[in-house]
């Protein structure tokens, strides 16, 4: 089965902990990617807005780091993955049978206050950008606090969303305010995606999204990536696939099998996983089908969709 994955934090592994893209001791390199059939990972440059601060760290050149490292281990790799812009890269590379990365950022406030690092960005790559992560910045409010549930979007938030959209970079509302969550769908003139989240009336968790936010993330065309860690299943020391089908069959009957991607969250979960990493996705494969989804059911959920909103915003 082919695979697209919305989110992983490697890259910031790689950056962090050292290792290499090749093979590592993590939850995705390239062997276990080609083991998991991915024809393409969405990579996120992930970084700690606050510990940057701490360390006089300017956010935008810990991100550019990241970037370049990344850049160099493609460079290392190119017979086996190569970046990816657009749908049609996508296509052209699995012809090629070459692994499409993506590449996003996971902290909107790299972009500081300044639409050019957003176009620069855009330039150098950068294809989707998950709007916050756990402290406010330039453009709005996570929802990590409760104190910002219903805070929208800043004005220059604002400006970024339009600019996304003119540029065709995905809007990510993963880690973002519930007001900042329908300012995006109120403003926004393209599909955007939740990529790694699950349904809050599963577990109520501030990190998920209500029925009513997954009903209007599919009436906008896009998708919320299922997130493979325990504090957003079910909570618990252990991730497991039942669990993963639960809000897999919960988001189907709210708002129907096209809404629904994967968005693992590997190498961002600190909990154990049955699923251990992106080689086994075949257990999902097969659980689902033990469940009796349609084989077609499945490939929307493993790649379609998120290939159909490539297509649509990229």
């Amino acid at each position: 089965m082919k695979l697209i994955d919305l989110h992983c934090d490697t890259i910031s592994r790689i950056f962090y902990e050292s290792g290499e893209l090749k093979a590592n001791d993590f939850q995705v390199d390239l062997n276990k990617l080609k083991k998991g059939g991915a024809i393409a990972q969405f990579f996120a440059l992930y970084l700690d807005l606050k510990e940057e601060e701490s360390l006089n760290n300017d956010p935008s050149k810990t991100c550019l780091n990241m970037l370049d490292l990344f850049y160099n281990e493609i460079e290392k790799n190119s017979n086996d993955i190569a970046l990816a812009r657009n749908y049609c890269d996508l296509k052209a590379n699995s012809k090629k049978n070459k692994i499409s990365a993506f590449l996003t950022i996971e902290e909107g406030g790299v972009l500081g206050d300044s639409l050019y690092n957003l176009r620069n960005f855009y330039r150098l790559g950068i294809r989707l950008i998950t709007l916050t992560w756990n402290y406010p910045n330039s453009l709005g409010y996570p929802n990590s606090d409760n104190k910002f549930r219903d805070t929208g979007l800043t004005p220059f938030g604002k400006e970024v969303i339009r600019e996304m959209n003119r540029l065709g970079i995905l809007i990510d509302v993963s880690h973002l305010s519930d007001g900042g969550f329908y300012d995006v769908a109120q403003l926004s003139s393209q599909p955007f995606i939740a990529s790694h989240s699950n349904a809050r009336s599963l577990r109520d968790h501030s990190r998920n999204l209500s029925d009513q936010m997954i009903k209007i993330l599919s009436n906008k065309g896009g998708v919320v990536g299922i997130n493979f860690a325990s504090d957003f299943l079910i909570g618990g020391e252990k991730s497991y696939i039942r669990d993963i089908i639960r809000h897999i069959k919960h988001i189907r009957d709210t708002a129907g099998i096209e809404v629904i991607a994967l968005g693992s969250d590997f190498d961002g979960i600190s909990s154990k996983l049955e699923i251990e990493n992106i080689g086994q996705m075949n257990k999902l494969y097969y659980a689902l089908k033990k469940e009796k989804f349609s084989e077609d059911q499945i490939e929307k959920i493993f790649f379609k969709n998120a290939q159909r909103v490539i297509r649509e915003v990229l």
